[in-house]
């Protein structure tokens, strides 16, 4: 009888097997230098890479000069702190994250950027665990990131940040931008309650203190804003008489003067002459 059962269990056991789906490959990472993270699915999707070249951006020399310090010396495998971009929209935060990444990167073939989305925040614990035991190093990025849902997620994120008892993976670097030094909603104290809105933002304050490095960017000046326009013109062979004047038009169209906007006058003017534009 116990022959019996035992071989029953076995049949069973066997079935089941037979039946589960195939262990997840490990991610190589091999196939690109950047990737996204899906969260649906798990998987890291490769990216192309970012194609603005580092010195197309102006007016941000001391963020710029702070960011490369901080990712060449983790690329090195020497500490890092995780780093916060903070401050005007349409500053250049995400582009200066990714070209940076892409000068560093080009001297350092270990290194890799994962972009995870903000609404994603919950999956990072599981994500950093993935890279520890990887002999690669990782740059996981987030744009835009702010706690909109209150403080579960700033729970989450400072989780991956200390690691838990292991200690947070030594190959990995977080790297966010956001509009707010703090990351808590302008709104949320008028749709949580106040007491509930004091200890989630206690606890996203706390988030932000985990960055050892806080790098802003104030609004572009005029100048600033003219010398990103000339640098494009110069650089995708963009004549036009009146640059200057049609430049300072659109910004005030826009209500507003950032290399974002400033990009966006390029890529208006090289559509308007018949250029193509390589990015």
């Amino acid at each position: 009888m116990d022959d019996d059962i035992a071989a029953s269990l076995r049949r069973i056991a066997q079935a089941l097997d037979r039946l589960a789906p195939p262990p997840a490959a490990a991610p190589t990472f091999r196939a690109a230098r950047m990737f996204r993270h899906n969260a649906a699915t798990g998987d890291f999707v490769a990216a192309p890479d970012f194609l603005l070249p580092l010195d197309l951006l102006v007016g941000v020399d001391r963020q710029k000069g702070r960011l490369l310090n901080v990712l060449e010396r983790f690329a090195r495998g020497l500490p890092a702190n995780h780093v916060l971009l903070w401050g005007a929209r349409g500053a250049g935060k995400s582009s200066l994250a990714k070209s940076a990444f892409m000068a560093v990167a080009a001297a350092a073939p270990d290194l890799r950027l994962v972009e995870i989305d903000s609404d994603a925040v919950t999956t990072l614990p599981a994500v950093f665990e993935q890279f520890r035991p990887l002999e690669l190093r990782f740059v996981v990025l987030c744009d835009d990131l702010s706690f909109e849902e209150g403080a579960a997620a700033a729970k989450a994120l400072k989780s991956a940040l200390e690691g838990g008892v292991a200690g947070p993976p030594s190959n990995v670097l977080f790297l966010a931008t956001s509009n707010r030094r703090h990351l808590m909603p302008r709104d949320h104290a008028e749709t949580a309650g106040a007491m509930a809105a004091a200890e989630d933002a206690e606890e996203e304050v706390s988030v932000s203190d985990r960055f050892g490095a806080w790098i802003g960017f104030g609004p572009m000046d005029q100048e600033a804003f003219l010398l990103a326009v000339r640098g494009y013109a110069e650089r995708f062979n963009l004549e036009s008489p009146d640059l200057e004047r049609r430049a300072l038009q659109w910004s005030r169209q826009r209500g507003s003067r950032s290399g974002r906007v400033a990009w966006q006058f390029t890529r208006d003017l090289a559509g308007e002459l018949g250029k193509p534009l390589p990015l």
